[in-house]
């Protein structure tokens, strides 16, 4: 397993983590998966021995019972990994039972410590953008968080380049605890992030942990142009989350994953996740399982290792268009391209060559 460093951070993470949305299976979160303790423990073995030592979770996944499970199947073990959990979303009803304001953060933040039976939170990030708390009451609470010891790092997940580069602004100014992550979605189905968060994440010094990384299993080598899915799954117009475009990209890049997993004797899920390892700035992709054994196989991205022209292919069938003003960058400005800038509009530019 390789270690990558977490953003401007001393913290070494594993470059696939465990998500833990499975675990609980509460209300809706029963679509996703219905991991008990016992079942957590058997999957927690296998990442460690794997060497995986992040474990990802969020006050909301089965409203809360995902971290009681995660927390109970980390007793003995709890010394050995880095938890992160988030918090953000309205938990129940009240006024202030949502949002990144003072009030929400502590209360959420004490929560969770006890439903993970842990002094400490090792990633706390903030889930969703908040619109109508200032940013500065926000990041003073995360502040205060990290200084009591509670909190070792901050992330955030799902802001837009603006809404970030805003908190970063504030937290430079005020010499808060900065954030050190972000957790977005990034998959071959959608590289969206590449217009802006990456780039910063590149600029700034930001790790990059990836959620749904095979696109809620759109990747995953079960839906075919033509075949019906998996008995059970959900059609191609049901899906919601992430949203689908453009039908005809979505099976044009799966069949070119497909072909490549068949070459490399892979599953189309390791070659998805492999590809996002060898991404700008992606420190750990967040993997889960509703079985043990989906969860070893998808493991074993962390040793397929893709060549240049497999990830070149996968580059140009899965290419996001250049929006304005990326595409008169390229055009009219592409001889003073930072690294930043380079890592959206640098292939472009090699395919125009």
């Amino acid at each position: 397993m390789e270690y990558r460093q977490l953003g401007k951070s001393g913290l070494r993470v594993s470059v696939l983590s465990l998500g833990t949305m499975t675990f609980g299976g509460e209300s809706n979160f029963s679509k996703v998966g219905s991991t008990d303790v016992k079942g957590a423990r058997r999957q927690i073995d296998l990442c460690l021995e794997a060497g995986v030592n992040l474990f990802d979770t969020a006050n909301i996944y089965s409203h809360g019972l995902s971290e009681e499970i995660l927390g109970e199947a980390l007793q003995g073990k709890r010394d050995e990994v880095l938890i992160a959990t988030k918090a953000r979303m309205v938990m129940s009803d009240g006024p202030n039972e949502g949002g990144a304001s003072r009030y929400h953060i502590i209360r959420e933040c004490n929560n969770s410590l006890r439903r993970l039976k842990t002094d400490h939170i090792d990633l706390y990030q903030i889930h969703e953008w908040d619109g109508q708390t200032p940013l500065e009451e926000t990041l003073e609470t995360l502040d205060s968080l990290v200084r009591s010891g509670k909190v070792r790092y901050i992330g955030a997940s799902n802001y837009s380049g603006w809404h970030l580069m805003k908190a970063l602004a504030i937290s430079d100014k005020y010499g808060y605890a900065r954030y050190v992550s972000q957790q977005i979605y990034y998959s071959l189905q959608g590289r969206d992030a590449e217009y802006e968060l990456v780039p910063i994440s590149i600029d700034q010094c930001l790790g990059i942990l990836v959620w749904s990384p095979l696109a809620g299993g759109l990747l995953s080598g079960k839906y075919r142009r033509g075949q019906q899915g998996p008995e059970g799954s959900r059609h191609l117009n049901d899906w919601g989350e992430p949203p689908i475009y453009n039908e005809d990209k979505l099976y044009d890049t799966i069949d070119a994953i497909v072909q490549i997993a068949e070459q490399h004797g892979a599953s189309a899920a390791q070659v998805a996740l492999a590809y996002l390892l060898k991404k700008p700035a992606v420190t750990s992709v967040v993997i889960g399982a509703r079985s043990d054994e989906q969860l070893k196989t998808n493991l074993g991205a962390a040793n397929l290792q893709l060549g240049a022209e497999e990830l070149s292919r996968l580059d140009k069938v899965s290419a996001p268009v250049l929006l304005y003003p990326y595409w008169h960058q390229a055009k009219t400005a592409n001889e003073r391209l930072s690294p930043a800038d380079l890592s959206l509009i640098g292939p472009h530019l090699q395919l125009a060559k």
